[in-house]
């Protein structure tokens, strides 16, 4: 028979994090944490450029901490090593290279079923961000130039021609890092970089104002196509450009078929939950990114952690 825990966290990011660290000092024991990726807050890792700000209140929103975790603003650096030290200061089993295919409640609990495997839990809380699963365009990338399109800078050389898409943080701050050393152009739907955080706006248009970059604004990508080993983008009003590569950052979507085939319902692509963020299964539980249409702040991650802990530990009282 697989092992039983009294509580699994599927997803290691800050809200699954909190809410292992909150339930362990609220008294829980049996606690397993299961990450696809190779480590911890794989988001950060993936998307967040070296030395980038981390900031507690994501797009302003103050949010008081509510729990026992004591999240300052930081850099990527600096938030991943405080990550590390809440983890190695409990006893708490996390499990990477682990993606979860189902969640199936039984009368006894939940098995949670993985590669190779399942695992039985008391509870189970979802806590997958949204930038695990990034938001794609609706025209299709023409197979021969995918390796020329991206959603990270991990491909990206020096002294190429690259377009980045989109108009927020990241896609402003990839924009930034790579203008240095390559000709960027940033593509946006919008006439403005207003989602974006204050420090992005002020420099996206420094950037923009001395020439070490182009934005291409009120712009929609009409399909792409692939030319001398290089991708022509094809605009809406019938312009094209070649570029040697292209980066998007559109956001991130909820992975909506994970959580049909579990049985959590959802309404205009988010979970529906109680106000202890519980779902429709009794047990079942989400945290994090995933609750929000736009995405979340840490802090307000950590507090449905907070949240789902306290409450869980109450049921046992």
């Amino acid at each position: 028979m697989p092992k039983g825990y009294e509580l699994a966290i599927i997803g290691a990011g800050p809200a699954g994090i909190g809410t292992a660290i909150e339930s362990y000092t609220l008294g829980m024991r049996e606690i397993i944490m299961l990450e696809k990726e190779e480590n911890h807050n794989s988001t950060i890792r993936r998307f967040y450029k070296d030395n980038k700000r981390v900031d507690k209140d994501w797009k302003g929103q103050k949010v008081d901490l509510d729990g026992t975790i004591y999240f300052v603003d930081g850099t990527k650096e600096s938030t991943l090593d405080y990550f590390d030290t809440l983890l190695d200061n409990e006893s708490i089993e996390l499990k990477t290279h682990c993606e979860v295919q189902k969640i199936v409640k039984h009368a006894e609990g939940f098995e949670i079923f993985i590669n190779g495997g399942s695992i039985l839990a008391q509870n189970v809380v979802v806590t997958i961000g949204r930038m695990g699963k990034p938001n794609k365009p609706d025209y299709k990338f023409p197979p021969s130039i995918k390796n020329l399109v991206h959603f990270t800078l991990d491909s990206c050389g020096i002294g190429e021609k690259i377009m980045v898409v989109g108009g927020g943080d990241s896609a402003i701050e990839y924009a930034i890092e790579l203008c240095d050393k390559n000709d960027v152009t940033i593509c946006y739907r919008r006439d403005n970089f207003t989602r974006a955080n204050p420090t992005n706006q002020a420099d996206i248009t420094k950037a923009i104002g001395e020439g070490h970059l182009i934005a291409m604004l009120n712009t929609q990508i009409k399909e792409l196509e692939a030319e001398n080993g290089r991708v022509k983008v094809i605009f809406s009003d019938g312009y094209w450009e070649l570029y040697d590569r292209l980066i998007y950052a559109i956001g991130g979507t909820t992975p909506s078929t994970f959580l049909q085939s579990s049985g959590i319902k959802e309404e205009n692509g988010i979970p529906v939950y109680d106000e202890n963020y519980q779902t429709n299964i009794p047990g079942l539980f989400v945290a994090g990114d995933i609750t929000q249409e736009s995405g979340g702040s840490i802090a307000l991650g950590l507090n449905h952690g907070f949240a789902i802990a306290t409450y869980i530990m109450s049921l046992s009282k």
